[in-house]
C-alpha cells in the first residue's frame, strides 16, 4: 500500500508519539509538586498515581471505541485531551488542579496509547513493525527527555517551571490539527466488531496472560525510574533537585539512545534474543545501583539500566499483537490497561522507600526486570 511508504502519512502518526511522551513530565512535575506543597513521598506518589490509574479504567473502552470509530480519531481525541490536561494547573496551580490536570493528562495519554499504536502498525509492513514501533518510543523518549531539561530551564531561567505545560500544550494541539489533515486506510479486521467480553476472553491465552503481565510491570518499572531517580540522588548523594533531575534526562537519554539502535538492529536480529540480552543487561545496571556510592558511576548505571530496558515495551507489544493480529484493537486495549502498572508500582516504590529507606526502591525495581526476564523465557520456549 502506498500509505506505508509515504513521509506524509508516516510523519504526523510517528509524531503523535512525541505528544505521547509529555506523560512523563510527571516524573519531574513530582518532585516540584512535593516541594512547592511539601509532600512526603507516599503522598508525592499521588501524582503518577492520578497519571496512570487511567489505563486501567480506559483502555478497554477506548480499545472498543476505536475498533467502532477509527485510530486516527482516537489518536487525535487522545492529543487534545492531553494539551487540556497540560493547561488546566498552568491556568490555576494548587495541589488539587495540579491533580486533575494529571488526571486528564492520564486520560488523553491512555487513548494516545491504545490507539498510536496500532495505527503505527497499520501503515507498517509486517518486517517493519517492530523496527517502527522501537522507532516511535525513540520519538516518545526524545519527548520524555526534554521534559526534564525544559522544566529545569524555565525554573533556573525563568523563575517558573510551570511554564512547560502552555509550551507542551500547544504542541498536543498542533500535533492533533497535523494528523487530522491526512487520508489513513485503516485495516479491517474480519471479525465481529470488539466488546469488553472479546478483550477480556483473550487472557485465558496463557501466552496472552503472560506478556501482558510482564507489560505491567514494564511500565510500573518505567514510571518508577522516571518518578523515583531525582529522589534517589537527592537523598543518597545530598545535590539540589535541580542537580537529580539531570539523572531523568541520562535515564531519558539511555532511552532515546537504546531505541535509536534498536530501531536499526530489530531489522536485521531475531527480536527475541534481542529481548533476553536487553533485560539481562537491565538487570545488571540495577544491581550495580545498590552497591554504588559514587554520583557519577550511579548515573553511568541508570543509564545502563535505562539502555538495557529501552527495547523491551515495542518488542513484547510487537509479539503481542503478532500472536492474534486479527485482535489488533483488543490486544492493544489489554497492553494498556497494562499500563496501569505505571500506578500501581511507584506507590509500592513509595512505601518501600519511607519503610526501608531509597536503596529499598531499587529491589523492587529488579523484582519487576526478573518478571520480565521470566516472560521472555516463555516466550523463547513457546517459539
Amino acid at each position: 500500500m502506498k500509505q506505508k511508504t509515504s513521509s506524509k502519512i508516516f510523519l504526523p502518526v510517528i509524531f503523535s508519539f512525541f505528544v505521547m511522551g509529555f506523560v512523563d513530565l510527571v516524573g519531574v512535575a513530582t518532585g516540584y509538586v512535593k516541594q512547592d506543597f511539601n509532600l512526603s513521598d507516599k503522598v508525592a506518589q499521588l501524582i503518577p498515581f492520578m497519571v496512570f490509574i487511567w489505563f486501567a479504567l480506559m483502555s478497554i473502552p477506548t480499545g472498543v471505541f476505536q475498533d467502532r470509530k477509527g485510530k486516527k480519531l482516537t489518536v487525535n481525541i487522545g492529543m487534545i485531551l492531553t494539551g487540556l490536561g497540560l493547561l488546566v494547573p498552568f491556568v490555576y496551580y494548587t495541589l488539587p488542579t495540579a491533580l486533575v490536570g494529571f488526571a486528564l493528562l492520564g486520560i488523553g495519554n491512555t487513548i494516545l496509547q491504545v490507539s498510536a499504536n496500532p495505527l503505527l502498525i497499520d501503515i507498517s509492513s509486517k518486517d517493519t513493525k517492530a523496527a517502527n514501533l522501537s522507532l516511535s518510543q525513540l520519538i516518545k523518549a526524545i519527548a520524555s527527555m526534554l521534559g526534564p531539561m525544559v522544566t529545569a530551564g524555565l525554573a533556573l531561567y525563568m523563575g517558573n517551571w510551570k511554564l512547560v505545560f502552555p509550551i507542551f500544550a500547544t504542541i498536543s494541539f498542533i500535533s492533533a490539527f497535523w494528523l487530522s489533515r491526512v487520508k489513513i486506510e485503516e485495516s479491517k479486521p474480519k471479525k465481529a466488531p470488539a466488546t469488553f467480553r472479546s478483550s477480556f476472553a483473550l487472557l485465558r491465552n496463557t501466552y496472552i496472560l503472560i506478556t501482558i503481565i510482564a507489560i505491567f510491570f514494564m511500565v510500573g518499572f518505567d514510571v518508577a525510574m522516571n518518578t523515583n531517580i531525582a529522589n534517589f540522588l537527592t537523598t543518597k548523594f545530598s545535590i539540589s533537585l535541580e542537580a537529580a533531575s539531570m539523572g531523568i534526562v541520562i535515564y531519558f537519554s539511555s532511552l532515546m539512545a537504546g531505541r535509536a539502535i534498536g530501531a536499526i538492529l530489530l531489522r536485521k536480529i531475531n527480536i527475541k534474543i534481542f529481548m533476553v540480552v536487553s533485560t539481562l543487561l537491565a538487570i545488571i545496571g540495577l544491581v550495580g545501583l545498590i552497591f554504588s556510592e559514587n554520583l557519577l558511576v550511579t548515573q553511568i548505571l541508570i543509564f545502563v539500566s535505562g539502555f538495557g530496558f529501552s527495547n523491551v515495551f515495542p518488542i513484547m507489544f510487537a509479539l503481542i499483537v503478532e500472536k492474534k493480529p486479527d485482535y489488533a484493537n483488543e490486544l492493544s486495549g489489554l497492553i494498556i490497561l497494562a499500563v496501569s502498572g505505571g500506578a500501581i508500582i511507584p506507590p509500592i516504590v513509595g512505601f518501600f522507600s519511607d519503610l526501608f529507606g531509597v536503596i529499598a526502591t531499587i529491589y523492587v525495581l529488579i523484582f519487576c526486570m526478573l518478571y520480565i526476564a521470566y516472560a521472555s523465557y516463555y516466550i523463547i520456549k513457546t517459539d
